[in-house]
């Protein structure tokens, strides 16, 4: 029988915080740990949440991040019952998709047991400091402490070729492996059924157009835009319902944006979905997933409406937009409120086009977590036996103390 692996999946996002890496994180525990051997995730404390995943799910103190809930700050160096428990797990590889708390625990864990750590490289950490600290000088600091992370780690990751640019433009020099992401959403077999039922609990009409975004609620998403397209649509006749799923800092500003622009009959923001199969039914009810972000890297969102033959409207040159070929598998718009309105009516337009494209979106876009994570466990496992290796041939890897 093959050996199993012991692996640990560390991230400063878990639910019931939801955003694209902790739905990698949780997707790539879930099945590693079903397949491959056993599977931890370790993960900041989330007051009163109890996890409830078919893996163990490892918690280290946290405090609010106050200027962007609902995430936590990770203290993992407070938390020595935590720290003694990762030291009696023998791990056979880290892999950690945060550089920050979570990331500077599985980079000493790891150092401390010899053995490989992966990270990859997921976000567009400038955009994110350049939000909070308003100074490019000092987001470039941030930037600079994240490369040097990355620097230090056995493996990076990336999770296509447009974030692997990102991360040289940060001044990343070592090697970049591009591993995609995928969803665990499988094609619908009852379409009709579950159309019907976003209509009931939503008092849609059968033939009224639906479009659909899922994440976080931050200006980073390209959310104003996005909204600003809707009223000009709204102005120009065009019958529509919009739905936003997901929170954020910006959520009731953009209710506010939406009210002002008296779109609330044709707008629903249904907050925080964590129930994934009525997730899949809003997909599955969506004509149009609208996505104009240009923050994003690869979003998983997009393979979660391909799966459901929903196709993306996407901004032309973004990191979201790679893989997407215009009228083929997606839709391309540029950047402006205005692009995105014309390029949506358009498409309305064309039914039998747009039904061509989901389906194609379906076939090349989508791809499932089971797939993804049987090419992780072979990767995993060359890095194992590599480092293994030259432990043998060099010695062990330096231990911090």
């Amino acid at each position: 029988m093959e050996q199993q692996m012991i692996i640990g999946q560390f991230n400063d996002s878990y639910p019931p915080v939801m955003d694209g890496v902790a739905n990698v994180t949780q997707n790539y525990a879930y099945w590693l740990h079903k397949k491959y051997g056993r599977c931890y995730v370790v993960t900041p404390a989330f007051p009163g949440y109890r996890d409830q995943d078919p893996f163990p799910v490892i918690r280290y103190s946290s405090l609010p991040l106050v200027f962007r809930p609902p995430y936590r700050l990770g203290c993992p160096q407070i938390d020595l019952k935590v720290q003694r428990r990762l030291k009696q797990i023998p791990f056979d590889l880290i892999h950690t998709h945060s550089p920050f708390s979570s990331g500077q625990l599985a980079l000493k864990i790891a150092r401390q047991k010899g053995i490989p750590i992966v990270a990859t490289f997921h976000s567009k950490f400038y955009d994110d400091f350049k939000a909070v600290v308003k100074a490019e000088n000092l987001a470039w600091l941030g930037v600079k402490q994240v490369i040097k992370f990355f620097s230090q780690v056995d493996a990076v990751w990336t999770v296509n070729q447009a974030t692997a640019n990102t991360l040289r433009e940060y001044g990343y020099r070592g090697k970049v492996d591009v591993v995609y992401n995928g969803t665990e959403f499988k094609p619908p077999a009852d379409r009709e059924a579950r159309r019907e039922a976003i209509n009931c609990r939503l008092q849609i009409g059968r033939t009224e157009p639906v479009f659909l975004f899922v994440g976080q609620h931050v200006w980073q998403k390209n959310v104003r835009m996005l909204i600003q397209a809707l009223a000009l649509l709204h102005q120009r006749g065009v019958s529509y319902r919009m739905i936003f799923v997901g929170t954020g800092y910006a959520e009731a500003e953009m209710k506010e944006l939406v009210k002002e622009a008296g779109l609330e009959e044709h707008v629903t923001f249904m907050g925080s979905v964590l129930d994934r199969d009525l997730l899949q039914s809003l997909y599955t009810r969506a004509d149009l997933f609208l996505f104009p972000s240009v923050y994003d890297n690869a979003p998983i969102v997009i393979r979660e409406a391909a799966a459901a033959k929903c196709p993306a409207v996407v901004v032309a040159g973004s990191n979201s937009a790679e893989g997407i070929i215009d009228n083929v598998n997606g839709f391309l718009t540029q950047n402006d409120p205005e692009s995105l309105a014309q390029r949506i009516q358009t498409i309305m337009r064309d039914p039998q086009r747009l039904v061509e494209v989901g389906a194609e979106a379906q076939r090349t876009v989508y791809r499932n977590w089971e797939q993804i994570i049987d090419e992780v466990a072979v990767r995993y496992k060359e890095l194992i036996q590599e480092f293994r290796k030259k432990s043998a041939t060099f010695g062990p890897v330096r231990v911090v103390k």
